[in-house]
């Protein structure tokens, strides 16, 4: 008889952790073990429309539309960050994205503690949380504190890595999208991820200064490539698009007026998997560039790939277990504190350090790349072949069942059933996305 599976997952929210969720279910329904029910939950303030009635049937079949479950079901699966974690089944598994910084808070230390089995990303998210080490302290009646015990993580943690669909994410000929039919220049960086909170330098894909290196690397020079930034701010509204045409003209205007500058460009908004392979294939689509102060795994990077397009990266963090020296461009730096803007409660702690490139490093790797692009493709062509055959969602779902079938086999009997309310799910569909067309940032205030 099949074991009832019950799992709290975003996994209509247009964001990162929807996409890890979705695949985490379509692997759990793939091995065709559990009776799955699914609490589909709100991701901060991400769009919920990403399921698509026709190839998604087999995930909306499974949503709940009443919050009340009246079995306790025997394997719950909680695939959200730590703090929401709940225990609620007879065997309960947290599964994270992991931590992209030094330090995991003592809360998220907690929470794991709590749960039977713990599943992140990448072995830099493991070795943070295997690292962890707190100490607990009692307050004595003289107002002094005195240490009682260390608060580390107790319970199993496995590894697995965040798939990508190779059937989705592969090399093209001839790919062609709409949204890039503005742009003139041959030769164009690309950057996919989203532009957080925090000041220049903070945010924590640090974008600002991938901008910034960009314009210096190639500034008044009559050869030059253009760098397309695929982002979007908490959402994907008008309004914050509007936030990155901002922050990208604040920083142009630290640039001399006369200077010769090469094009940026902006494209804001949702696109499918399918739309984002096109991106990846696209002729004037050169290379992947990411400066990032760290990643929990870093799925956009795994995608470019998987389709053979070259990589330049910071070299720390999750991407490193499925990028390497010999076959990607990877930029060296330092550690250091996260600034006060980045910072997160219980999240991104101020005890937090993370890696900081080294700008001298990351010029040179732009412009090495800009003149010596047949030698770096033949590179990222080696890796497509790697990452193709270790790094796909199928072995991702064996992985999967690998790690969790020994446990399940172990599950007791009866445990105390204790479920939350939910609030009821809108059944209503929200409204459908148009992308806005994609505009050249220029030297103009209006843009």
């Amino acid at each position: 008889m099949k074991k009832l599976m019950l799992i709290c997952a975003p996994v209509s929210s247009r964001s990162g952790y929807g996409d890890h969720a979705r695949d985490l279910v379509r692997s759990f329904i793939e091995h065709d073990k559990y009776i799955i029910k699914i609490w589909d939950v709100p991701w901060g303030d991400c769009p919920r429309n990403a399921l698509d009635e026709k190839s998604d049937k087999r995930i909306i079949d499974c949503i709940l539309t009443n919050p009340n479950i009246d079995t306790q079901p025997d394997v719950y699966v909680d695939i959200r960050i730590p703090n929401e974690f709940q225990t609620i089944g007879k065997f309960n598994i947290g599964i994270t994205a992991g931590i992209e910084t030094t330090a995991v808070s003592q809360k998220w230390i907690e929470s794991c503690n709590k749960m039977d089995l713990i599943i992140v990303p990448s072995n830099h998210s493991k070795m943070g949380f295997t690292s962890a080490l707190y100490e607990k302290m009692q307050n004595l009646p003289n107002g002094q504190q005195q240490k009682v015990g260390e608060l580390r993580l107790k319970k199993p943690m496995e590894v697995l890595f965040e798939g990508a669909d190779e059937n989705i994410y592969k090399s093209v000929e001839n790919s062609s999208l709409n949204l890039l039919d503005d742009i003139k220049d041959n030769f164009g960086f690309l950057f996919v991820g989203q532009w957080t909170k925090g000041k220049y330098g903070a945010d924590r894909k640090d974008i600002s200064k991938l901008v910034k290196i960009f314009y210096e690397s190639f500034a008044n020079k009559k050869d030059k490539p253009c760098l397309i930034l695929k982002t979007n701010g908490a959402g994907f509204s008008i309004m914050d698009r509007e936030e990155c045409l901002k922050k990208i003209n604040n920083i142009k205007s630290m640039f001399p007026k006369d200077w010769d500058l090469p094009n940026v460009y902006l494209l804001h908004g949702s696109l499918s998997s399918e739309e984002m392979n096109k991106l990846y294939n696209h002729p004037k689509v050169k290379t992947m560039v990411s400066f990032t102060h760290g990643e929990g795994f870093g799925r956009p990077l795994l995608e470019a790939t998987m389709t053979g397009l070259p990589v330049i990266a910071s070299a720390w963090s999750g991407q490193m277990d499925f990028l390497s020296e010999t076959n990607s461009i990877l930029i060296g730096g330092s550690l250091g504190e996260v600034p006060k803007s980045a910072q997160w409660k219980d999240i991104i702690i101020p005890e937090s350090q993370w890696f900081n490139i080294n700008e001298q490093q990351a010029y040179k790797a732009m412009n090495y790349c800009f003149e010596n692009y047949d030698e770096i493709k033949t590179k990222a062509l080696n890796l497509m072949k790697i990452n193709r055959d270790k790094f796909t969602l199928n072995k991702m779902t064996e992985k999967l069942d690998e790690i969790v079938t020994p446990h399940i086999e172990k599950i007791p009997s009866q445990v105390k059933l204790n479920l939350p309310k939910l609030k009821k799910i809108n059944k209503s569909e929200p409204p459908k996305l148009k992308l806005p067309k994609l505009k050249k940032v220029t030297n103009e205030a209006n843009v």
